[in-house]
């Protein structure tokens, strides 16, 4: 729209539920679980139903969204793997959330970096914060099939998934998710008075 701040086109830009439905539709065919395998390869169009019950039926978790009932039902406060997504049953991740998985990996990468250069640390504190070789296998391997699946299509299937995954995340950035914001405190800029 042409505007130098994407705050201005937010004020009054909305995506219908229509428009977020399709979109929907569109990455959910692009869906994988934690070993990379297709959840809804056939999948064309889900009903109405489907969606109420995919947003009742699941959590928003990093990198994907949660289906392990105790956590839904907590709102995503009680997961009993403590965040370890890709290691989970219930885990399920689409294309959209492909950035979100390129850099959790490198974060994974860079931390085991760091903690294998710590210097001042017990060997416990290392070993239980260190990612391991698994997880990012496991996370390579994911983004390694949603890439192929991307792949797999053709020109103009490609261009409205990426126009589809476009309208999901734009979405996603607009809800908040009970993510609460922590803003940093302000100084105090009065000087001390005396009582």
């Amino acid at each position: 729209m042409d505007h130098r701040r994407l705050d201005t086109t937010q004020t009054y830009y909305r995506v219908t539920e229509e428009r977020r439905c399709e979109a929907v539709d569109r990455v959910t065919e692009m869906q994988f679980d934690r070993h990379g395998r297709r959840i809804w390869r056939q999948a064309k169009e889900l009903l109405d139903s489907e969606h109420a019950r995919r947003a009742v039926g699941e959590v928003a978790v990093p990198y994907g969204v949660c289906t392990e009932p105790s956590n839904v039902a907590a709102g995503g406060h009680d997961c009993p793997v403590r965040f370890r997504c890709v290691g989970c049953g219930h885990f399920r991740t689409d294309i959209s959330y492909l950035p979100d998985l390129e850099a959790y990996l490198a974060d994974l990468l860079r931390n085991r970096e760091r903690i294998a250069a710590a210097l001042d640390a017990d060997d416990w504190a290392k070993a239980e914060a260190m990612p391991s070789d698994e997880e990012i296998r496991r996370v390579r391997r994911l983004i390694k099939r949603v890439k192929d699946g991307l792949d797999d299509l053709d020109a103009s299937q490609r261009a409205e998934v990426e126009e589809a995954v476009s309208v999901v995340r734009r979405g996603r950035q607009s809800v908040l998710l009970g993510m609460p914001r922590v803003r940093q405190p302000l100084p105090d800029l009065r000087p001390e008075r005396p009582l």
